[in-house]
Formats: structure tokens, sequence, C-alpha cells
């Protein structure tokens, strides 16, 4: 274990906690679920961009994005630009409506939103199994990440480094609550920004300057500086894919959702626009680009996910490597603990209060039972990480798929459609999860694209079809009011 590089992020985790508990002894008065779940919608411009890009960018950001840049090449830089649009596109579809509506609703989940606008348990029961059995998928890899960086950089057997980083992220989780989560995700997003900028420099240094690493690579496989990547993977059904999976399909992930009814004003809403398409931009390129010029340096590794920590060790001094260590870590952090308390919040204010409503005066009742829930998911999601795949990224793709394929359009045209119903929407969330789990399963490429393309095209059509069989209840409202 080389402890000048430990040393900087234990310090790191240290100031988090530290935080954490400030954070949670400032807690505002009022509803507990409220406060716990979302922080009483008080996120300024600035917070709301870093939390934003917090359950964004994950260990599959820094991990395994960077590992796929190292196998396939520049052309993969390219295609992770694709993702620059995200934060303008989610806040700008669902922000302003999704805020008014969640107030006119008192709204503290997606699920909340989802009952107020189609008026169906079924449809509440449903997305509710669909983001828990995504969310668990999307939370191993998380911890898979965390336990490899460990792994690499503090050669901590895989196993040990996962209890060690799950067991401490969830009883972090557990207990801050929304407010420490947002006030977490604003620290974390600086040091991700920092992190990268210290790595790319160190990357670019260590190659002899851009235009040697670019040759270097040339060498190594002229297919590694080609617009289509090694093998020839980028080819326009995929990138059309990748776009509709990790940009456009954004505004259907839930965990994007509850962050959109979160915030305080308009004005904290086109802060956090600016500064989140700023950001994402400034990490999407930083990561990816290390990671491809990265090959220069170190050209036969097995793994392409040890990519970043390897280059973290081989290009940085130990204090910057320290440094850049708490990057990949922050947004680890902040990833788990975004999914872990909207999962919370499903089971404790979707299912368990849906049946058993009369708890819900219980406050100490409520609080111990959310901060045990999550304690359970963290322990669950362990479980799951324990037999990682080679390279994480399709793990993440597939979870994220699942989700947008469910939620993406009972999201978008329940605001946007005043006709929308709660039959449309059930035939959309069935037909996405079924096609997308059949396709995704067997790894059907319908002419070259990604199951998420032909499934969000048959749940579009399912919503349209299944539309003309239901009635719109009498609550749904299309928002028109300003915030």
């Amino acid at each position: 274990m080389q402890s000048d590089v430990i040393l900087p992020l234990i310090a790191y985790l240290l100031l988090v906690f530290g935080l954490s508990i400030y954070a949670w002894r400032r807690r505002q008065q009022g509803n507990f679920l409220t406060e716990y779940f979302i922080g009483n919608r008080s996120m300024g411009g600035f917070v709301l961009a870093m939390t934003l890009i917090g359950t964004y960018v994950s260990a599959s950001s820094f991990i395994g994005g960077p590992g796929a840049a190292y196998k396939y090449g520049l052309g993969w830089v390219l295609l992770s630009m694709i993702q620059v649009p995200t934060m303008l596109l989610s806040l700008s579809i669902l922000g302003k409506k999704f805020a008014i509506l969640a107030r006119r609703y008192n709204a503290i989940t997606l699920n909340d939103m989802l009952y107020a606008r189609y008026g169906s348990r079924l449809l509440v029961w449903f997305a509710s199994l669909s983001l828990l059995v995504a969310f668990i998928g999307a939370m191993a890899v998380q911890f898979i990440g965390g336990a490899r960086l460990l792994e690499t950089v503090a050669h901590v057997p895989y196993n040990l480094g996962l209890l060690i980083f799950g067991i401490t992220i969830a009883l972090y989780t557990a207990f801050g609550g929304f407010r420490a989560s947002v006030l977490n995700d604003a620290l974390q997003g600086i040091v991700m920004l920092i992190g990268t900028l210290l790595l790319l420099v160190g990357v670019i240094y260590a190659a002899g300057g851009l235009p040697a690493a670019v040759d270097k690579l040339a060498q190594i496989n002229p297919a590694l500086v080609d617009p289509h990547g090694s093998n020839q993977i980028l080819s326009a059904p995929f990138m059309a894919s990748f776009w509709v999976l990790v940009c456009f399909g954004v505004i259907g992930l839930p965990n994007t959702a509850v962050r959109c009814i979160s915030y305080r004003d308009s004005k904290a809403l086109h802060r956090g626009i600016l500064i989140g398409t700023l950001v994402i931009s400034v990490l999407m390129l930083g990561m990816h680009l290390a990671g491809a010029l990265g090959r220069a340096i170190l050209p036969n590794l097995t793994i392409p996910d040890q990519v970043l920590p390897e280059l973290m060790l081989t290009v940085l001094p130990p204090l910057a490597a320290g440094i850049f260590l708490a990057a990949p870590t922050a947004a680890i952090m902040s990833n788990i603990n975004a999914h872990l308390l909207q999962a919370s919040a499903t089971i404790v204010k979707d299912l368990y209060l849906s049946v058993y409503p009369q708890k819900i005066s219980n406050e100490r009742y409520i609080r111990h039972l959310s901060s045990f829930t999550t304690l359970l998911l963290g322990l669950l999601v362990l479980l799951a990480s324990w037999r990682p795949p080679e390279m994480i990224i399709w793990l993440n793709l597939l979870a994220f798929g699942g989700l947008e394929a469910v939620f993406l359009w009972p999201l978008v045209l329940g605001l946007y459609w005043e006709r929308a119903n709660a039959s449309g929407a059930l035939c959309s969330m069935f037909s996405g999860a079924a096609s997308y789990t059949l396709l995704a399963s067997f790894s059907i490429q319908l002419a070259g694209f990604h199951p998420i393309v032909p499934s969000l095209l048959l749940s579009l059509v399912a919503f349209i079809l299944g539309n003309r069989f239901g009635h719109q209840p009498a609550s749904a409202v299309v928002a028109s009011s300003s915030l």
C-alpha cells in the first residue's frame, strides 16, 4: 500500500463525513420525508448542477468510459462528447414543468408524480419494482468500480476492497439524507474537475506531448486514431444508439427526474443548466482523452478498466495521485448516494406507506425505517457485486437502458400530452421493459442498433395505442403556470 497516495484519500473521506454530520445537524424543521429525501426543495443552481452531474458521472465514467477509450481509441473520445447536452436536455424538458407539478401535488418521489398524473396504483408498483431491480445493477457498477480502484492503487484484494468501500458508503448514505448528499455533491464535483485536469495534464506530459502520444497510438494500431475506432466499432447505428442511451434517454432516468423536483426556483434552474453543461464537457473530454492517450504510455494492459488507476500511479507524483484518487471516489460516492436514497424512498414512501398509510404519523419510526432500508439495500448490492464482469461499462449501460425503456415516455408524455392516461403509460412500461430485457438478454441488435432504440420506439407505439383504451384521471393536468 502506498501511504502517500492513500493519505489524501483518507483526508478527503474524513471531510465528506464531516460535511455529512454538519448537514445532519443543520437539518431544517418540517416533514421528515420531504427533508430526508428531497431536502425541502432548497437547492441552488451550483448545487443543482453538481448533484445532477454526481448522479450521472459515475464509476463507469471514470473507470469504464476511459477503459473503452483505451481499447477503441480516439474515436471513443469523440463519441463520449455526445453526452455534453445531457444537462441541457434534462433540465429543459423536465425541469420547470416537473417542479411546478411536484409542488402542486406535494410529491416527494418520482412515483408520487406518476400516481398524481395517472392515478394508477398498478403503474406505481410496476414502476417501483422496475426501479429497484435496475438500481441494484446500477449501484453494483459503482461498488465494483470502487473495489477495482482500491485493488489497483492500494493492492487490496477485490473482495476486501468491496467490503471496505461498500460498507463505508452505505453507512454514510443511510444517515446523511438528501441534504448531506447534495452538499457533498458540490464538493465532489469540484474534486472531479481538479482530478480530471491533473490526470490529463500528467498523461500528455508523460507521453511527450499530444502529437507524440497520437503518433504512438498510430504505431500501436492505426485504427486507434481512426474516427470509427478499433475494430470499426463506431458505426452509424452504434453512435445513434449511444446518443439515445446516454444523452436523450437520460431524460427518463428516475434519479435525474428527482433532482428536477428538488431545486429552489427558476434562477437556480437556469444556472444549473449553464454550470452543468460546462462541467460535464470538461469531465467527459478530460477523462476519455486521458484513457485513449494512456495507451501510448501503458500499451499492454489486459483489463481496460484499470487504465485510469494505473495511469494515476504512473504519471502523477504521490500527492497528486492521491488527489486524483479522490475524483473517481467522489463520483462513485455521489452516484451511490443518489441511487440508494431514491431506492429507499421507493420502498418506504411508495410501497410500505401505501400499504400502511397510518404509519406516516410516526416520524421516529419512519426515520429509523428509512435508515435501515438504505443500509439493507447497500448490503444487497454488495452481494450483487461479488463477481464482476471484465468491463463495467456494459453493466452500467444495461441498467441505464432498462430504466429509460420503462420511464421515458410516461414521464415526457405525462408532462406534455394532456390526453395521456394510465392505460397508455402501463402499455409503454410493460412493452419497454419486456422488449429491452429480451433484446439485451439475447444480445439482439436489430439493424445494428442497441436494444434501447427499438425498445423506446416500441414503447412509444404501445403508449399511443394503449392510450386509446383508457380514461384520463380527473386530477391530471399539464403544467402551465410559472415557478
